[in-house]
């Protein structure tokens, strides 16, 4: 039993607050104005004068609005039509356009798995050198990704009682731009203690407003009153997952987003609870069942064997090696032998 210590917005074009031009600025439309009373004056109350002076001003009003700075932009192109974001390595689906290889773990904290082991820009190197391995033995396109700890589950109950820490959420800015300019998918993950999963997702609605950005939610970690970490293993219901799902789907439609991955950690029945009422019935999301066991061989082979029985329609499997904690740690090749062949692969 395990107790150890996944298109960017369209924004809108450039708009005034009413939604129209403003024309000309005010200084040019008054130095038109200027212009034309001079002429007028100059040209006294002859017959014929105010036909030209009619068309004099007529010509210079149409050529200050030509050269305004407001119009310069107005060229027919509509600037909302911008192109919609992509997922790394392009497209908007997940699967089975490409499978995925992630270091898992907290940034700078190597006691919590292989991503907290470097920097950003070690991470990234590692990943992709981790996914390399694994191309020759796959006919998709493999993707490097992150799965981020986003918040920790803790032995002491916190100034909130919740036994849980939540990483702020610029503290992982950082790595996810550095993910995105690298096109390394990121998956948050959340160990939410005493608290539910969809209030601690919500406060990382602007990390998961990004087109590289997933979320991951851990029952180990999720107790309830009376519980602690390490004594109990946490558990949750279909109920709680798919108040997240309908949240992340709706946020996903809302900001015409591609399909974002949800994972959902699992190595013992108990840890989700009516698992055959989850809904993976949302096209906006990818719901991935992440198979969480270390050990041996046989026993990681059980518990993947054991959590695809009665698994609901439509939710992709995933595997996870552990570099400490298996013995021996499953190769790329051992592991693209599974079957089926897992879709997200992390190390921890």
């Amino acid at each position: 039993m395990d107790l150890r210590d996944p298109r960017l917005p369209r924004f809108p074009g450039l708009r005034r607050p009413d939604g129209r031009r403003l024309g000309m600025p005010g200084a040019r439309l008054l130095a038109v104005t200027v212009v034309g009373s001079l002429m007028l004056s100059a040209c006294g109350e002859g017959e014929g004068t105010t036909e030209t002076q009619t068309e004099t001003q007529t010509q210079t009003e149409a050529e200050a609005e030509a050269e305004s700075p407001d119009d310069a932009v107005d060229d027919g192109v509509d600037s909302t039509d911008a192109e919609p974001a992509e997922l790394p390595g392009g497209g908007d689906t997940l699967f089975p356009d490409r499978r995925f290889v992630a270091l898992y773990g907290t940034p700078d904290v190597p006691a919590l798995g292989a991503l907290g082991e470097q920097d950003v820009d070690e991470a990234v190197d590692r990943i992709e050198e981790k996914v390399a391995d694994y191309r020759e033995h796959s006919e998709e396109p493999v993707q490097p990704a992150f799965e981020i700890i986003t918040t920790v589950a803790t032995e002491a109950p916190g100034p909130d009682g919740n036994y849980t820490s939540e990483i702020d959420p610029e503290t992982l800015r950082p790595w996810v731009d550095a993910a995105a300019e690298a096109e390394v998918y990121v998956v948050l993950d959340l160990q939410p203690g005493r608290t539910d999963f969809l209030s601690q997702a919500k406060a990382y609605e602007d990390l998961l407003r990004e087109p590289h950005v997933g979320l991951a939610l851990d029952p180990e970690w999720r107790i309830g009153p009376g519980q602690v970490h390490g004594t109990q293993i946490g558990s949750v219901d279909a109920a709680e997952i798919n108040e997240v799902s309908d949240w992340l789907a709706a946020l996903v439609a809302e900001h015409e987003l591609p399909q974002k991955m949800l994972v959902l950690h699992q190595f013992t029945d108990a840890m989700i609870r009516d698992r055959q009422d989850v809904d993976a019935s949302h096209d906006e999301l990818a719901i991935t069942l992440h198979a969480d066991g270390h050990g041996t061989p046989e026993s990681k082979m059980e518990t993947w064997e054991r959590l695809q029985r009665d698994l609901p329609d439509g939710i992709w499997m995933a595997w996870k090696n552990f570099h400490r904690q298996d013995s021996p740690t499953f190769t790329p090749q051992e592991t693209y032998e599974v079957e089926p062949k897992p879709w997200f692969v992390s190390y921890q």
